[in-house]
């Protein structure tokens, strides 16, 4: 007897194939970190991976940054919508960075290949991931471009392999980044993942047969809608609104972003309806739809269905709504270099929207950027260039119940590790003098806000760096009497005569011995300060997340 028809399978065989796809993107994940050149990948981990189904539906997608949730799959789709269903072949490989595809930077490369059975497509694999260098005008990414045009190499979609050759992209490539070997090296990791995960879906397709496993990813994508289904039958009908700020465009440094969001909830679905949002920018904070509904689905999912695997029966439930030519929906040639500081704003503003309708479940706002530190120039001790790119630790937002977490990467990122201490200061001419959790920082609140977190840089050879700290406009926002946090710090020399204070700036040259420290905010409090327990704050001050002054000002602590 077959273990499953089109409409019926085994329940048991219906988990043991979720496992198997998510297993299998797990390996892709350990292939491509594993395999990595660059330390933003195999430090860091500023990738994803997924298999998707013949029809361009998640099957199983591996931890990495939730900014690319349920995204990967325009890119195939863009090949198929431009070329027509009868372009894969096998042995084939693509590849796309185009920011209005793909919706992020150029920076932000996916290669994706279709995967056969017996002649039959059965799905795709792809990865997405970080490289350094893409030819822009300034080494590792600008922060003030003002088009497309001055961030890179664009691509796609293109064939990287052609019946399992590569072709002339991959010398084009070579020739327009900085650093070609780090870069091959990169790209060649993402293809031994891809290659990873056509072999794992082949494996589970020649086992199971593709009717158990078309038919175990019907009843999987069935049990996720009705779990997001009964959640959002259980959020009041209603408009519900918020709004925020950008600090600025990078370029004009006194204008303000406005970013609005509104939500509407009826007969057991919602809507996020961003259309009110600031024209696109001349400065570099422009995103493509897709990176929008990708943000919007974090949200969504943070609130409605956290603990399950995302997959082809995530969303049903949610549609979105983005003007064409606004921030949140860039069109050529708008600069779409630091495209994810609105989408961290509106995560949070999701939760500030939602909170009469659902106190239990939402958080305040977290640190909400990653507060980026690029560093590059030539170091002396080697004999060569190098680029380094970094977030800065924040705090996020406490909940009802809870702290928010102290030191963590911001929401848009979310597996993304910082760099080890050890490992920047053998690969590149600087010392990190202090990292600290930056004490008082968090909000105070019944729950708290998380602290965020100090880095100094120490360096050791005239270079450039590059800043993108933002959220200063818009501070971190509490909850139902919490207070807000306070906004990011980027001091230069602090203390001496030469001390400058910033949060953006591009290619601007530092000497040797110059100091850098960079502070992110802590996150929003939840409740009012006067109602957390006294024992909270004394384990606070004694562990020194929070002064005495500090507990003494804010929540009356006598010691």
């Amino acid at each position: 007897m077959p273990i499953a028809t089109r409409n019926r399978i085994d329940p048991v065989v219906v988990e043991i194939i979720r496992n198997a796809l998510t297993s299998a993107a797990d390996d892709m994940n350990a292939t491509l970190i594993r395999s990595a050149f660059s330390p933003i990948l195999y430090e860091g981990g500023d990738c994803v991976v997924a298999l998707l189904d013949a029809h361009h539906q998640v099957l199983g997608q591996s931890a990495g940054l939730p900014l690319f949730l349920g995204n990967l799959e325009t890119c195939s789709l863009a090949v198929e919508e431009k070329y027509g269903r009868d372009v894969w072949k096998e042995g084939d490989v693509w590849i796309l960075n185009d920011s209005y595809l793909g919706g992020t930077h150029l920076n932000d490369v996916t290669i994706f290949a279709p995967i056969f059975v017996a002649d039959e497509l059965v799905g795709f694999s792809a990865t997405r991931a970080h490289w350094m260098d893409m030819g822009s005008k300034d080494v590792g990414g600008s922060m003030d471009s003002v088009d497309i045009f001055q961030e890179g190499f664009r691509m796609g979609p293109v064939r990287l392999r052609e019946a399992g050759e590569e072709t002339l992209v991959v010398d084009l490539i070579k020739t327009n980044v900085r650093f070609p070997y780090q870069t091959i090296g990169d790209m060649n990791a993402m293809v031994a993942a891809m290659r990873m995960g056509g072999i794992r879906m082949q494996e589970i397709v020649t086992r199971y047969g593709i009717d158990a496993v078309e038919a175990a990813r019907d009843e999987i994508f069935r049990q996720t809608e009705e779990l997001e289904r009964a959640t959002v039958a259980g959020i009041p009908d209603g408009v519900y609104e918020a709004e925020g700020l950008l600090d600025n465009d990078g370029i004009d440094l006194d204008t303000p972003i406005p970013i609005t969001l509104k939500i509407t909830v009826a007969d057991g679905s919602i809507e996020f309806d961003v259309t009110g949002s600031a024209d696109q920018t001349r400065g570099p904070v422009n995103c493509g739809v897709a990176q929008t509904v990708s943000a919007l689905r974090v949200a969504y999912k943070l609130l409605v269905s956290p603990d399950t695997n995302s997959n082809g029966g995530s969303f049903r439930p949610l549609r979105t709504k983005v003007r064409e030519g606004s921030v949140l929906g860039a069109v050529a040639p708008a600069a779409c270099q630091w495209y994810f500081s609105h989408l961290g704003l509106l995560i949070d503003m999701v939760s500030r929207a939602l909170a009469p309708a659902m106190p239990d479940r939402v958080v305040a706002a977290s640190h909400g950027d990653s507060m980026v530190i690029n560093t590059f120039g030539f170091d002396p001790r080697y004999g060569r260039n190098w680029v380094s790119q970094e977030a800065t630790l924040g705090g996020w937002g406490a909940w009802e119940g809870s702290d928010g977490e102290s030191a963590l990467i911001n929401s848009v990122n979310g597996s993304i590790k910082d760099l080890p201490i050890e490992m920047v200061e053998t690969k590149f001419p600087f010392r990190i003098t202090q990292y600290r959790i930056a004490q008082d920082s968090g909000a105070p609140g019944r729950w708290r806000g998380g602290n965020g977190a100090m880095r100094e840089y120490e360096f050791l050879t005239d270079c450039s760096i590059g800043l993108w700290f933002e959220r200063s406009k818009t501070p971190p926002w509490g909850l139902f009497g919490g207070h807000s946090g306070g906004g990011p710090e980027v001091v230069i020399n602090p203390g001496r005569p030469d001390e400058r204070r910033m949060l953006k700036a591009n290619n601007l040259p530092v000497k040797k011995g110059d100091i850098v420290r960079l502070t992110a905010s802590g996150g929003g409090g939840y409740g009012d300060p006067s109602d957390r327990d006294p024992q909270a704050v004394r384990y606070d001050v004694d562990n020194g997340y929070i002064s005495a002054e500090h507990a003494r000002t804010h929540y009356g602590y006598p010691g």
